[in-house]
């Protein structure tokens, strides 16, 4: 009698959990690195019904099979290429190809990421904004005396007189579904770390665009709005003929 509710009810908040999902893509089209996410969606384990006889139990017969609830299954990241972007900035420092910044966070932990948009502090400290500091192929923060300075495609930063000053850190992994998004465009993982590939190259003045499809964006959220609109007000028509049924109809 009541499964209507439940397979409506759930349909509403898997709808919306997918409009947060996409939400989150729209406001971060913008943000240096962003990887795009997408909300897959599952049922939970399927029901059998049978019919059995009045009296006699024994006999049981199958007569379909039924999956009367809908559930966010799980949230896939996107790690696919963002378009590149000139910017002129020295600091400025994006990744074609695989792999990720090493960021060294100021709790002692490293993340990674692939925003490419760092700054200086006032002693010369390399950073991603106030995030971190941007750590080299040790694991020791940067330091540069001015930005009068050099990136090569491997990652070596060179003064002005070509003396090499540190080599940026970069990181990679084997199973990307292991890496866990943190806040700021940043990703965290207990899994070990392993070399970049070698056509992966560091391009100095510019930075990586997110790699989310505006297109794409609208037309899932529109699609999810509307099935939840239209579970709304099934759940509302629904609701009115259970009322119905027992206010008036079990008068009889």
């Amino acid at each position: 009698m009541y499964q209507g509710f439940y397979e409506l009810t759930s349909g509403l908040l898997t709808q919306r959990r997918n409009l947060n999902v996409i939400a989150a893509n729209m406001a971060n089209i913008e943000t240096p690195g962003y990887k795009s996410d997408t909300q897959s969606d599952s049922t939970f384990q399927e029901q059998m019904l049978i019919r059995t006889g009045r009296t006699d139990k024994s006999a049981r017969k199958n007569l379909a099979v039924t999956t009367p609830i809908v559930m966010a299954d799980e949230t896939t990241t996107n790690y696919s290429q963002g378009t590149l972007k000139e910017t002129g900035n020295v600091l400025d420092a994006a990744i074609s190809g695989k792999g990720f910044f090493r960021i060294g966070r100021p709790d002692g932990t490293e993340q990674y990421t692939r925003n490419g948009q760092f700054s200086l502090t006032d002693d010369g400290t390399l950073v991603l904004s106030d995030l971190g500091n941007v750590l080299d192929e040790n694991g020791n923060p940067i330091h540069l005396a001015d930005e009068n300075f050099t990136i090569s495609e491997d990652g070596t930063i060179t003064d002005s007189g070509e003396r090499k000053i540190a080599k940026l850190g970069l990181a990679d992994f084997e199973d990307y579904s292991a890496l866990h998004r943190e806040d700021n465009g940043l990703y965290s993982t207990d899994n070990e770390r392993i070399a970049v590939p070698a056509d992966t190259k560091i391009l100095q003045k510019q930075v990586e665009q997110a790699n989310v499809d505006m297109t794409a964006e609208m037309t899932s959220m529109m699609t999810a709005q509307r099935a939840l609109q239209s579970a709304a007000q099934m759940l509302k028509m629904y609701d009115g003929v259970l009322s119905h049924a027992c206010n008036d109809v079990g008068r009889l």
